[in-house]
């Protein structure tokens, strides 16, 4: 976990809000840090996560997660966790025959038009304990990354009525939180991606959307991150207020700084 982007977005672990959706996004670089930072953060706020993991193995994020201090292994085999590898999963729908409906089906189905499979996934890996005890703060949803879904031929307003789905019974029935990655390809072309990252924005409480620097590679400046706070229920005079900072992205943490305030340029 970032202790810097913590206090960039003024919370901890033990102030987790709930009921927010979350949009990551990243345009000429990599935002993986941030997913890193959520999945971390939500696990040490003891949270129940589903992770649907759709670009990396689990290894590749267990291995990010002990350096952040938390253990992946560990929270899956107590039930914290529950991950989707997306890699190792399209292999079993392709060649191994599924007694059940598998959550990426549609990748058999020439005609796949919607992701309810996925949605069931995701409600079961996150329902209430039977027993009535929570065992757990507050669910939560990490998906890494939408875009992906686009590339292996759904429609965007499919991926929109997913995460649609998803909110409803993640934030509003069970106040827990949604956090997914959009890659923004900056192609004028690519109408799905514009429309997916556009109906995300609209619906987001929170934009960090992490860029590349016009001027290209720096050493000491990796790109920056802007943050946009948004209440979709207001006015749009009155919802929105915004920050951007530059970073440097190190082994174990990441350093924010004002734009044009990188100790390299001092």
């Amino acid at each position: 976990m970032f202790p810097e982007l913590n206090n960039l977005l003024n919370t901890t672990p033990d102030r987790a809000e709930q009921g927010k959706l979350t949009l990551l996004c990243d345009a000429k670089t990599d935002g993986s840090f941030l997913v890193h930072h959520f999945l971390s953060f939500y696990l040490k706020a003891n949270c129940k996560v589903c992770f649907v993991a759709l670009i990396q193995s689990f290894s590749h994020y267990n291995i990010v997660g002990q350096k952040l201090g938390v253990s992946l292994t560990a929270a899956r085999e107590c039930g914290q966790l529950v991950f989707l590898e997306g890699l190792k999963s399209s292999v079993d729908v392709f060649f191994r025959a599924q007694a059940e409906p598998h959550p990426l089906q549609f990748l058999r189905e020439a005609d796949a038009g919607n992701l309810q499979p996925l949605y069931e996934f995701v409600r079961e890996a996150l329902k209430p304990a039977d027993d009535g005890q929570a065992a757990w703060r507050c669910p939560v949803l990490l998906v890494d990354d939408l875009s992906v879904l686009l590339s292996l031929g759904m429609g965007a307003v499919a991926v929109l009525d997913f995460i649609h789905y998803c909110r409803a019974a993640v934030c509003w029935e069970q106040k827990g939180n949604i956090v997914a990655l959009v890659h923004d390809s900056g192609d004028a072309e690519d109408e799905e991606n514009d429309i997916l990252l556009n109906g995300l924005s609209h619906q987001s409480h929170l934009i960090l959307r992490a860029e590349g620097l016009a001027t290209g590679f720096c050493r000491d400046v990796h790109g920056q991150l802007k943050i946009l706070w948004r209440t979709p229920s207001q006015p749009a005079a009155h919802r929105d207020r915004s920050l951007t900072y530059q970073y440097k992205i190190q082994d174990k943490s990441v350093s924010f700084f004002a734009k044009g305030m990188s100790p390299a340029i001092l």
